[in-house]
């Protein structure tokens, strides 16, 4: 990596991935195909809930709000990974990289939290379901989505605005974005401080998220296993199970990468794992939620015969 002296005005070059010969092309349009898939499936899942009346439930509310977070989300980072891949090294200004770092943390977060209000919309539906509509009317639906982005780029203003502060020696970023631990590993200073600090901040925000909704997943639980037919049973668990994994995805790829010590894992390393939940999440989630959804499945089949009335009509 290239010594620099730390100015302001200092810029960044992303090193992303080492692609050679005929991988390079390969690896830019495939990225590019998911990316563009990521976006239709994500906006696909807003439309129709927004067009199918029979999927205006709470539910499907916070899933279109997660489709619309995945939209930015998967935003924020990919530009620059199909500029790496398509040159190798992408040169970024510190006010952008900055701006990245925080706008990505900040929607990271958010997910978090509105994963936790997910699950909370869940066990009020099977654990409360004569109170369930008063409970989660639209004035609380709006308030709690509100809540989970207000809550969210409040908390990652300590990581970013720490590592903002840094003074850096190097220029060189091991990954395809600008995140925490390798920009980290740029300054010119100890950031065992910074690491502990940066942990302790996400770790308590997901760590507590995590234990509420697993929390509310045993309430789940027990309360399904009281239904008395298996078909109940079943059709509780079905209302559950793409949530569930889109979670299990989501956590373990994350806490992996920042939870103890966001320096701690292997130079290189962390940019891979990061493909799994800035990259690959947002792909999969519209995909979970339709194939594993006979409701979403069902509106899809009337979207299509009215638009085939439509043009028959015309």
């Amino acid at each position: 990596m290239d010594l620099v002296n730390h100015t302001w005005t200092q810029n960044f070059l992303l090193a992303g991935f080492t692609t050679t010969g005929a991988l390079q092309p390969l690896a830019f349009l495939g990225t590019l195909c998911i990316y563009l898939l990521t976006l239709a499936g994500n906006l696909f899942i807003i439309v129709l809930v927004q067009t199918d009346s029979r999927l205006s439930t709470p539910m499907y509310f916070f899933i279109s709000v997660l489709s619309f977070l995945e939209l930015w989300y998967v935003s924020t980072t990919v530009p620059t990974l199909l500029h790496t891949l398509l040159h190798r090294r992408s040169c970024i200004s510190s006010t952008v990289c900055f701006v990245q770092l925080y706008v990505f943390h900040s929607l990271g977060m958010t997910e978090c939290y509105l994963l936790g209000v997910m699950a909370l919309d869940r066990y009020l539906a099977i654990c409360c379901p004569l109170h369930y509509h008063a409970l989660m009317s639209r004035q609380v639906q709006l308030w709690l989505a509100g809540a989970t982005w207000v809550a969210g780029f409040s908390a990652a203003l300590v990581p970013a605005s720490l590592t903002a502060t840094l003074p850096f020696c190097l220029k060189e970023v091991a990954h395809y974005f600008c995140d925490l631990a390798p920009l980290m590993r740029l300054a010119c200073v100890d950031t065992r401080w910074h690491n502990e600090v940066h942990g302790a901040v996400i770790g308590v925000a997901t760590g507590c998220n995590l234990v509420l909704i697993l929390g509310l997943y045993g309430g789940i639980l027990r309360a399904v296993l009281k239904l008395p037919s298996a078909a109940s049973r079943a059709k509780a668990f079905s209302t559950c199970s793409s949530h569930i994994t889109v979670v299990v995805l989501f956590y373990a790829s994350a806490f992996t990468v920042y939870v103890g010590s966001p320096g701690s894992l292997l130079e290189g390393i962390d940019k891979h794992i990061a493909l799994v939940y800035a990259f690959l999440t947002p792909f999969l989630n519209p995909i979970i939620y339709t194939l594993r959804n006979k409701e979403v499945k069902d509106a899809m089949k009337r979207v299509r015969v009215r638009i085939r009335t439509i043009l028959q009509e015309v």
